[in-house]
């Protein structure tokens, strides 16, 4: 039986042994954001044993939920070849074959990042035009958010590739975030044109020189501009991308713990607090990572999310929100679309041998 797209029929697939606190975590989830969509569905895919007893606490989450038995789960430390080779029976690879099946829209999974990414690319295989999948995810900005990518799925690039990490990234600020004309930056230590290296100069030279990209080619961009909002699209390699995260993230809890400190030390602090708790309750909610949590693949055939995997019940509901939110934006048709659109032109500069600014 193949899925519905409608809003009645919304079938996520989950990965339901992935992540730190799993599967108890990938449960309570699943039930909060049943609460937040009543019309979704899941496909829990794990540990019968361990699946049951926790869903029959939960018995309206049970009602809408089917479950498929795993035998085997990918941990933290396998190699994605390793979970490629053995992992055919794993939660993670079971989970994905559910939406290439067409039985579940979309695949939401916690667990390793690396294994989640070369199952999902050789079950789901890539779209047209694209060679490698990235990882995409929100941060908060002074002026609202922005789209980053990639966050941890190619640790080494090429300049093609960040091209179309570019082209992707628009998309997905234009679906997602409503942006009409999205800029652009790539990430590097400087701004001058003459900065990076060899690869970041490459993508650069190609992006300048493509015509009518779904948004607004800026330059380059450093570190303190993911913050401050300066481009709409912050486009890096998974290795960067990745510490950037981690890095934000840090801070975050850094400077929440200081408050907390702070406000502890004395009466006249405590006080303090109690008279601007609202204002640092809005404050928590928008620096809590938890609300930014929810990864997508781009450059997929199909929709995967990947959450943090030391994430809380509240922050898996979140990757589980964004999950229904792109299926139910029809997100991959309309980067189909795009790239059907754009692909004389990304052919012409996607090209290895294409002569560039920077090479020539």
């Amino acid at each position: 039986m193949t899925v519905s797209k409608s809003r009645q029929d919304l079938v996520i697939a989950l990965d339901a042994m992935g992540g730190d606190g799993a599967p108890r975590m990938v449960v309570k989830g699943a039930d909060l954001a049943r609460k937040h969509h009543p019309d979704l569905r899941f496909i829990m895919v794990g540990d019968e044993k361990l699946l049951v007893p926790l869903l029959k606490r939960r018995p309206r989450l049970a009602q809408v939920t089917d479950l498929r038995h795993a035998p085997d789960v990918v941990s933290n430390h396998d190699k994605p070849t390793q979970a490629l080779r053995s992992g055919r029976q794993s939660s993670m690879r079971l989970a994905i074959d559910e939406v290439n099946a067409g039985t579940a829209n979309c695949v939401v999974s916690a667990g390793n990042t690396g294994a989640l990414m070369a199952i999902a690319k050789t079950v789901l295989r890539t779209l047209p035009g694209i060679g490698r999948p990235a990882i995409a995810s929100f941060f908060p900005t002074l002026r609202g958010e922005s789209v980053m990518l990639d966050l941890g799925a190619n640790l080494d690039v090429r300049a093609e590739h960040l091209v179309q990490f570019a082209i992707m990234g628009s998309l997905f600020g234009k679906a997602v975030l409503g942006l009409v004309n999205p800029t652009i930056g790539v990430l590097n230590v400087g701004s001058e044109e003459l900065k990076g290296n060899e690869v970041l100069r490459d993508a650069a030279a190609r992006l300048r020189a493509l015509d009518h990209l779904p948004g607004s080619f800026h330059g380059f961009v450093e570190g303190d501009d993911i913050p401050a909002g300066s481009v709409d699209v912050v486009v890096t390699d998974g290795f960067t991308g990745n510490v950037a995260l981690k890095t934000a993230e840090g801070t975050a809890r850094l400077y929440a713990e200081w408050l907390r400190r702070t406000f502890s030390s004395s009466i006249m602090a405590r006080l303090g607090y109690l008279l601007a708790r609202s204002a640092f309750q809005k404050l928590r909610r928008r620096t809590d990572p938890r609300q930014y949590n929810g990864a997508m693949f781009l450059g997929l055939q199909g929709i995967c999310v990947k959450s943090h995997g030391g994430t809380d019940p509240r922050g898996f509901a979140n990757a589980i929100d964004v999950a229904a939110d792109l299926v139910r934006n029809g997100f991959n048709d309309k980067v189909r679309a795009e790239l059907e659109g754009l692909k004389a032109r990304v052919d012409a500069v996607l090209s290895p041998g294409t002569p560039t600014a920077a090479t020539a």
